[in-house]
């Protein structure tokens, strides 16, 4: 019986680090501007996750240091995590910005070092970054990215992704970020054509000004697209942090976006 006992713990330990759940969430400005009681409220809504993706993070001074206070709020929570911040991107013709990830180290561990993709960083402003980490034997890669806004044609630079798994043939690849551009969009195509798949479909994620008849998201531009052959898909969702405030005006304070999440295991 102790046997047994001791077979089924060991295998639901094995199934529960098996799955893991991301939350992406661009954090509009994310550095100096940011105060003490908003990085807090930003860790408790991240805390229940694995691995946090985060987009603008600011250039300049600030956002590193930023990054580095929410990790030290989250470290006083009762886990261990680490975290990695991109170089800025090499934009010229938009907003530089940086990316970062965190992650729990009991749960994930970084492969190697994180990096900005350059192979199409002239046609893309806000190039994407890369990590893999190492989940239970096995390994995902990251891919965080920020898209030029909607006026100035995202699916120009997004067209270009569909050249990236064949350039990272041994790379398991999950695309995730603020696309700025709705997963229906056909520039989406060549990726679903190849098996990935995205996450969420019909959900907007960026906020407005002000609600109305209790309608407050705007644009459906934040997703992530996994390969479905590789990848087991659980649950995917939202998460409404805006309903915490008085007003969408002391919501935007925290962010124009909502964080997005995925619980995944690998096949």
């Amino acid at each position: 019986m102790k046997k047994i006992i001791v077979l089924l713990l060991f295998l639901y330990s094995s199934f529960s680090f098996s799955q893991v759940k991301i939350i992406s969430w661009n954090l509009e400005n994310f550095g100096k501007s940011k105060s003490e009681s908003e990085i807090s409220f930003i860790a408790n809504t991240l805390f229940d996750y694995d691995i946090i993706a985060l987009q603008e993070v600011v250039a300049g001074y600030g956002g590193a240091q930023a990054v580095a206070k929410l990790v030290s709020v989250l470290n006083q929570k009762g886990s261990k995590w680490d975290y990695v911040i991109s170089d800025p991107t090499s934009s010229s013709s938009y907003k530089t910005e940086r990316y970062s990830f965190i992650w729990k180290t009991h749960k994930v561990k970084l492969q190697g070092k994180a990096w900005l993709e350059k192979k199409h960083n002239l046609e893309i402003d806000r190039e994407p970054y890369f990590a893999t980490f190492k989940i239970n034997q096995k390994t995902i890669t990251l891919a965080n990215f920020h898209a030029i806004t909607k006026n100035k044609q995202p699916e120009t630079e997004i067209k270009y992704f569909k050249f990236l798994p064949a350039e990272y043939p041994n790379l398991n690849i999950i695309f995730l970020g603020d696309f700025n551009c709705p997963q229906s969009h056909s520039v989406f195509n060549p990726l679903k054509k190849m098996g990935y798949a995205p996450i969420l479909e019909n959900q907007k994620t960026t906020l407005k000004h002000k609600c109305k008849i209790n309608s407050c998201l705007a644009s459906e531009f934040d997703n992530m697209f996994y390969k479905s052959d590789a990848v087991r898909f659980i649950k995917s969702g939202v998460v409404p942090f805006y309903t915490q405030f008085n007003s969408l005006e002391e919501a935007r304070k925290i962010s124009d976006h909502i964080p997005i999440w995925f619980e995944f295991s690998l096949n």
